[in-house]
């Protein structure tokens, strides 16, 4: 499905979150203890490998969350705004009608050689 040219046991290096940025500080002490019981690591992959998967087309939330159908909701979406902030996904532009009949993002995954140079500049800054 995906042409990232890495080893899995890599991705611990490239995807994911520090747990401390999941939760605020004010948050209550469920918040916090949720935030240490989430693998982001594996769901910013299966995420991003999601998207890859469409390749140019590009997809919408629907379509991700359609391949992970046993995961929150919230375990999903929240993973596109790390993704795009890494800049390892992009948001085109473009609109398609959902499910529900309202709009919603149309997502790409950035290509191998983009994502490589991101996670290179990603790591020269940790």
């Amino acid at each position: 499905m995906s042409d990232i040219s890495m080893p899995k046991n890599d991705y611990k290096h490239v995807f994911g979150a520090n747990p401390k940025i999941l939760a605020r500080r004010n948050d209550p002490d469920t918040s916090h203890e949720a935030a240490q019981s989430i693998d982001s690591t594996t769901l910013e992959r299966m995420v991003y490998e999601a998207i890859l998967s469409f390749g140019s087309r590009g997809c919408i939330s629907d379509e991700v969350r359609a391949m992970y159908p046993w995961l929150p909701y919230s375990s999903v979406t929240a993973r596109y705004k790390s993704l795009l902030d890494k800049k390892y996904i992009t948001d085109t532009g473009a609109r398609r009608a959902g499910k529900s009949g309202k709009n919603q993002r149309v997502l790409i995954a950035n290509t191998t050689r983009s994502l490589e140079n991101a996670i290179r500049q990603q790591t020269a800054t940790v």
